[in-house]
């Protein structure tokens, strides 16, 4: 008997519960209904102006997705002029959750990762430097992930050679970004010095040698000019010495 009361107890209190969530999904229904001016089409014409109508409540919706990650990008440039590396890094992780197949967004990841990775130096000695390897990575990462999207992007192909030559010590992986740079940015002397180095510590010491020549026969600046003619006779002693 006791058995038989706790099962119809159950059912009932089972039957409840169903009873209260459809009428709650009746309500949403009915409050969707109503903002919309739609109850239950029928006709062809009635569906038609239903569907038209939430069509145009998902153009909203994604109108608003759009500008949401077009001001979560502008707040990310605001804090990155103001150099506030850490919340720009936050705002430009949250914009590309809205546009995932953006490279500019994962370049300044990349950049604001690399400030992060500086900011991370053990100052106190500690021995600690996970925070700045994964920032690093993290740098890593996104530049990488922005020449996938983009393969001829010249500032992440610079920004993860830079990586690499002078964060990383992987100067080898940064020669064929430069090389690949300097093919679309022709005159950029900056790059050029970056990639010498590369070449000099990987002991390719006549593409160094002709590096520096070339940086020669650009550049109209005269101090440009002496710091690759003091470079150039740099490698090419040691080049001769050895």
């Amino acid at each position: 008997m006791k058995k038989s009361f706790y099962i119809l107890c159950c059912f009932l209190i089972v039957s409840l519960i169903f009873v209260s969530c459809g009428k709650s999904y009746n309500q949403i229904k009915r409050l969707q209904a109503m903002e919309e001016g739609v109850s239950s089409p029928t006709t062809v014409d009635e569906l038609k102006d239903a569907i038209g109508k939430y069509e145009n409540r998902i153009n909203d919706i994604m109108i608003a997705e759009q500008q949401t990650g077009i001001w979560w990008k502008i707040l990310g440039s605001r804090y990155l002029d103001e150099g506030m590396y850490g919340d720009a890094l936050a705002a430009f992780e949250k914009a590309i959750m809205y546009y995932p197949a953006n490279p500019n967004l994962y370049y300044y990841v990349g950049l604001c990762a690399g400030y992060m990775a500086d900011a991370s130096l053990d100052y106190g000695a500690t021995g600690d430097l996970s925070k700045r390897e994964n920032y690093l990575k993290l740098a890593e990462s996104a530049y990488s992930r922005a020449i996938e999207l983009n393969p001829t992007y010249t500032r992440a192909l610079y920004g993860l050679a830079v990586l690499y030559v002078f964060e990383l010590d992987e100067s080898a992986k940064a020669i064929p970004l430069l090389e690949k740079f300097l093919t679309i940015e022709t005159k950029d002397t900056d790059a050029m010095f970056v990639l010498a180095r590369a070449y000099y510590v990987n002991y390719e010491f006549q593409l160094a040698i002709d590096m520096y020549d070339r940086i020669i026969a650009t550049t109209t600046s005269d101090k440009t000019k002496a710091e690759a003619e003091a470079n150039k006779k740099i490698v090419m002693d040691i080049m001769y010495d050895a």
